[in-house]
């Protein structure tokens, strides 16, 4: 039953990398404030928070391991769902390899990115949890995003009562 779910769950798999690399590339592309932030430790090494975007180096390292871990792990599972459509003997050993490897540093990188979005960064659970962030949380992590957000003066901040269907 395992195998079947692996093989009929890869389908979902594929359309939401493919959802993933769609709705947020814009975001997520490499600048020069995240080498800055890289240099810093992303704050955690000298204790003070670099500037950084809507996104910060991390995280923007995090989604290009979704897109093109995901994409790897999709399209060698792909050759080894359907051998010898694609590739003959040694192309299905390099897709086996290919698979397995970066299938496991795949698993490994999602287990660090829960643990510092849940208990390993103070304020980030909330944030993914309701998608808002306090502003002093804001200005610590995301200072340029923050400076970029209120450069039109303050917004009207989203209600903060739960969300009722209309009737």
């Amino acid at each position: 039953m395992a195998k079947y779910a692996h093989n009929y769950l890869s389908f979902p798999f594929t359309l939401g990398v493919v959802a993933i690399l769609l709705m947020w590339v814009g975001w997520n592309i490499p600048d020069k404030m995240d080498v800055a932030w890289l240099k810093a430790g992303g704050g955690m090494v000298r204790h003070k928070h670099p500037p950084a975007g809507r996104f910060n180096a991390g995280q923007k390292m995090i989604y290009w391991i979704v897109v093109i871990g995901g994409s790897a792990v999709a399209a060698s599972g792909y050759l080894l769902m359907f051998p010898f459509y694609a590739t003959d003997i040694a192309g299905m050993q390099w897709a086996q390899m290919v698979h397995g490897i970066v299938a496991v540093l795949f698993v490994a990188a999602m287990i660090a990115h829960a643990y510092i979005g849940t208990i390993g960064m103070e304020g980030a659970f909330e944030a993914m949890w309701d998608g808002t962030v306090d502003v002093n949380w804001a200005k610590e992590h995301h200072s340029a995003w923050l400076d970029e957000a209120t450069a039109d003066g303050p917004k009207t901040p989203p209600p903060q009562r739960r969300m009722a269907p209309a009737e």
